[in-house]
């Protein structure tokens, strides 16, 4: 009979909870598909007393997580602990050290780590699996890595984080402010007590580096992606964007086109006929764009215990299939070292939202600033006032070079007409 193959994992929050219960349930269907039984030997967490609603009793237990990585009978380690260095870092290197194999759903650690700990498991020949790391049960790791293995990827783009998902929903259907929706997410455990990591657009953005190593053959490189988050999209942006037929989503978008790699975190005006205007509240939704497969959308659930347990396991049953190659689709030396795209050079229509004084000569002075920089603008609309007695102004412009929106914004800074900084959004095309 085959051997099983033996399970340590590290962490027992919700993932780490929920990975044990899924081998529970699933157990005999999981032994047939993948050819052998996956048991849990080993678990490490913070709290042994703890009630995670499961039975950690049957498995050993280990004091120092980086034991897990010298346990005699694992022969792979599942980290489910969190965070790009300390204690995860330190048992994936010992781990793949030692020539087992090892199964994360770290993003941070792989954006920023990724490409050492890809060439460690190549010299020990271990696998190195973090489907779980990128957009939670939606098989998207695989399908870059494996279905579309045969295309040149052109753009890879998507909704990375449910929690500004879920935020700019709310916003969108029930016509409420940012800050107010913000405290519901945190009532109701979609957003952290301090949620920066979300709402600045960090946790998209080690996302989109996993995402645009695998789409384009390149080195992961997280230090290149360009961040905006979501905390001064305001009310009056959700409903401007609905009047000119678009939603506003927070989009990561990277591009390898011969001129660099262009990566950016950044709110975006989406058509109404695109797929992602359509992925709401906590979904998760990529999309990558092959030139012979075409447009592949995955969308699904991008969190939780449950969904990200699932690519857990579905890493697992392909070790236990002997099913594993390089982590990012090519050996670790074959991936490039693509230095960042200048984005100035990126062409494309944009959404413009100024806060304004109410008085004369203050649209004029925005036009000539346009002007002035080249900006071509679509339409321009003023709105009602705003509590503080400012006025919205918002602008569309043609299709255009980013640099010269830059330019034009750069002329308005701390000009007295304006009340705040300016919103800038790109339009999705």
């Amino acid at each position: 009979m085959t051997e099983p193959l033996r399970v340590a994992i590290a962490g027992l929050g919700t993932v780490g909870a929920g990975v044990i219960k899924l081998l529970d349930a699933n157990g005999a269907l999981i032994a047939r598909r993948a050819g052998r039984k996956i048991e849990i030997v080993a678990v490490s967490a913070r709290d042994r007393a703890k009630d995670r609603g499961v039975d950690i009793t049957r498995f050993d237990w280990v004091d120092d997580t980086g034991g897990l990585a010298r346990h005699e009978r694992a022969d792979v380690v599942v980290e489910l602990i969190g965070g790009s260095d300390g204690p995860a870092l330190t048992l994936a290197r010992e781990t793949l050290k030692q020539g087992r194999h090892f199964v994360t759903a770290n993003k941070a650690m792989i954006a920023h780590h990724g490409l050492e700990l890809a060439r460690a498991a190549e010299t020990t020949n271990a696998a190195l699996k973090f489907e779980a790391a990128v957009a939670g049960g939606i098989p998207v790791i695989k399908g870059l890595r494996e279905g579309a293995a045969a295309n040149e990827i052109g753009r890879v783009y998507g909704v990375l984080n449910g929690t500004c998902n879920f935020i700019l929903s709310k916003m969108e259907s029930e016509g409420r402010d940012f800050g107010d929706v913000l405290a519901e997410a945190q009532a109701l455990g979609y957003a952290e007590a301090d949620p920066g990591f979300d709402i600045d657009g960090v946790d998209a953005a080690h996302k989109l580096a996993i995402l645009a190593s695998l789409a384009f053959g390149t080195r992961p490189a997280f230090d290149q992606v360009a961040i905006t988050g979501i905390r001064e999209v305001i009310a009056a942006d959700i409903a401007e964007a609905a009047s000119l037929g678009y939603r506003l989503r927070l989009v990561g978008v990277a591009e390898a086109n011969g001129t660099g790699l262009f990566q950016r975190v950044h709110p975006h005006l989406v058509p109404l006929d695109h797929p992602l205007a359509h992925v709401a509240g906590s979904l998760n939704a990529v999309v990558a764009e092959g030139n012979f497969v075409g447009r592949l959308f995955f969308e699904g659930a991008g969190a939780g215990d449950g969904p990200t347990a699932s690519a857990v396991v579905a890493d697992l049953i392909d070790i236990a299939r002997g099913e594993f190659g390089p982590a990012f689709a090519m050996p670790a030396d074959a991936l490039a070292a693509e230095a960042g795209a200048d984005t100035g050079d990126r062409r494309g229509r944009a959404y413009l939202r100024f806060a304004v004084a109410d008085k004369l000569g203050v649209l004029a002075e925005i036009a000539a600033a346009m002007r002035d920089a080249g900006v071509s603008i679509e339409s321009l609309i003023q709105r009602g006032a705003m509590p503080d007695g400012s006025v919205i102004v918002a602008i569309v412009t043609h299709e255009g070079p980013e640099r010269s929106v830059a330019a034009a914004l750069d002329k308005l800074r701390g000009s007295p007409s304006l009340a705040g900084e300016p919103m800038w959004m790109p339009i999705l095309g």
